[in-house]
């Protein structure tokens, strides 16, 4: 089995077991899995007993396969495409779930590009790396960043349960997470607008918060009366998830 395109294959029994079992009240439903490989996890999902399930799998060679392995599968669907550029996985009827093993070089674009239409599904149930994992994490003790604050905005997130780089192959450097994000909008304002917003209050995470607004001329005027009255001289790190919607508010 060869590695292909940036994707680390599962091969552990009872790690697919696990993540197909988070699905155990979801058998009613659509599943989409993006990645399938060799279809390894894929078989756990079938005992799921599932409506119907989507795989996405960007590798010819690969898809070939999944098309031989899964020709008596009258529920299995199988397209050829790159997730990152289809929009397959929202033409899916509902209701419906994405769980996957995803690649590690492109899981953080495939989830910011998922994540505003959340409401469109039950959950994502996803293998990430656990570096990445730890990152969307929001809690009032931790840190900021642009993605755990986007998950917050829209999704509850939780760390079902943390792999070992033993369970692939090829064994990959690092250790992995399974995640699950669940629809849940925290305040009504435009996804894709807080997501700019932030784009400019992180651009430079170690500085004050008024160096990175004072870049945007829109910005440098509002700000010399900071209706706000949020800390400016804060990083943006140090702001809960509040205060910045307070300051996308103002600002925007």
């Amino acid at each position: 089995m060869k590695k292909s395109l940036g994707q680390n294959f599962l091969i552990d029994h009872n790690i697919a077991r696990k993540i197909a079992n988070l699905l155990n009240h979801y058998s009613s439903y659509n599943l989409i899995e993006v990645g399938p490989g060799k279809g390894f996890l894929t078989d756990y999902l079938i005992k799921q007993k599932p409506k119907k399930i989507f795989l996405i799998e960007k590798d010819k060679n690969l898809f070939k396969d999944l098309i031989k392995k899964y020709e008596s599968k009258k529920n299995i669907r199988i397209f050829n495409e790159d997730a990152l550029k289809s929009n397959l996985i929202f033409e899916v009827p509902q209701p419906k779930i994405i769980v996957s093993n995803l690649p590690y070089n492109i899981s953080v674009k495939l989830i910011t590009n998922w994540l505003p239409q959340i409401d469109q599904f039950i959950s994502f149930k996803l293998m990430i790396q656990k570096e990445v994992a730890e990152r969307f994490k929001y809690t009032n003790k931790t840190k900021n960043n642009r993605l755990n604050l986007f998950a917050y905005l829209l999704s509850d997130y939780k760390i079902e349960f943390n792999v070992s780089n033993n369970v692939f192959f090829p064994k990959p450097k690092v250790q992995s997470s399974v995640v699950s994000f669940k629809p849940n909008k925290k305040t009504n304002v435009n996804s894709k607008n807080f997501s700019e917003f932030t784009k400019i209050l992180f651009f430079s995470k170690r500085k004050k918060i008024i160096n990175n607004l004072n870049k945007n001329s829109n910005f440098k005027k509002k700000i010399k009366d900071n209706q706000s009255k949020v800390d400016l001289s804060k990083r943006p790190e140090e702001l809960s998830f509040q205060e910045i919607v307070k300051l996308y508010s103002f600002l925007m």
